[in-house]
């Protein structure tokens, strides 16, 4: 099994850890209601998805 001879040196290091940014959530809006909700989710506040009811909501 291949075993790294030598230690990467600390800006290496930092420099292949620069990508792991944290990112936003996306928001799109509701067709039905115009409220924000996550894309391919259904709407938390009225309960549609593509179009139909697919949970239903108080």
């Amino acid at each position: 099994m291949a075993v790294p001879k030598r230690r990467k040196t600390r800006s290496k290091m930092r420099m292949r850890r620069a990508h792991w940014k944290v990112e936003a959530p996306t928001y799109s809006a509701c067709p039905q209601c115009r409220q924000p909700k996550m894309p391919h989710r259904v709407c938390g506040n009225c309960g549609y998805y593509a179009g139909r009811q697919a949970v239903e909501t108080e």
